[in-house]
């Protein structure tokens, strides 16, 4: 232009075309079904009973092999993938459920929801589609995990968001608690059912006095606001003994079982025995 002169940035370019290029590759993995979702299983350690199970997204790349969500949703930020691909996950967990509800089993499950996909217009309106093609599935079989953190960026929405589920039967559950603020003002104001332990209190808990504080302090506020408790990250018998003595007693985690393909879960349930 007249008078004026612009710096091209190589290295810039080179990301923003490499960014550009993992989208893409995410969007045709989305439509060339590429994504799985595996289940982790939630028990009850005081009634030694397989409570439900948690959905986690794998990408079974054609090269790589199985692919953990941080390989591939973290590079997506706020991307409007976001919203399809926890779209699908909802209307997957949902064809899982009726399924297994067809052999017998029935088997609450959660999915993870990103704050841009709850926070998305119409989100409640596509929640009542997903619902409504599968009759034979009750609503409250499903249950949405959305972090604590991301429910902190708008909680009016988010509020109302959580009141238009309920509303339809599904129900909300806080994931990563003690993240975040966690501030007796919200949690008042956001009416999620569960709270979910973050894993790195349950992981600390054996090491320090301020581990055990800090999960005692959760489970204080938790029954003071009549929340339900789910404990992450259970690896060892003494952490499961320690939030028994707490007043937790759902806890899922790699003590119990990994995340493993739906078609291992009845085998898995049909074998499971409480840890004595």
């Amino acid at each position: 232009g007249r008078n004026r002169f612009c710096m091209f940035d190589i290295e810039h370019d080179q990301r923003l075309r490499s960014h550009q290029e993992t989208l893409s590759r995410i969007e045709q993995a989305l439509h060339d079904e590429e994504f799985r979702l595996h289940y982790q299983p939630k028990v009850d350690l005081r009634k030694g009973r397989v409570v439900g199970a948690e959905a986690l997204i794998r990408w079974q790349h054609p090269e790589r092999g199985l692919l953990s969500p941080a390989e591939f949703l973290l590079p997506l930020g706020e991307h409007q993938l976001l919203v399809e691909i926890g779209d699908w996950a909802i209307r997957t967990a949902l064809q899982q459920l009726e399924t297994w509800r067809a052999k017998g089993i029935h088997l609450p499950v959660s999915v993870n929801v990103a704050g841009r996909h709850l926070l998305h217009d119409g989100f409640t309106t596509r929640l009542a589609a997903h619902l409504a093609a599968h009759p034979d599935v009750p609503p409250s079989d499903l249950e949405l995990e959305i972090l604590e953190t991301a429910a902190l960026e708008d909680i009016a929405h988010v509020s109302r968001i959580i009141g238009e589920c309920r509303k339809l039967g599904v129900e909300l559950a806080l994931d990563d608690f003690g993240t975040g603020y966690s501030s007796l003002l919200y949690l008042k104001r956001l009416s999620a059912k569960t709270l979910k332990i973050d894993q790195s209190f349950v992981r600390d808990m054996l090491d320090t006095s301020e581990g055990i504080d800090a999960l005692r302090g959760i489970m204080g506020l938790a029954n003071a606001f009549k929340r339900k408790v789910v404990a992450e990250g259970l690896e060892f018998v003494e952490q499961g003994i320690v939030l028994l003595r707490l007043g937790c007693d759902v806890v899922q985690g790699y003590a119990i079982a990994r995340p493993m393909p739906a078609a291992e879960i009845p085998g898995w349930i049909a074998a499971y025995r409480p840890d004595p």
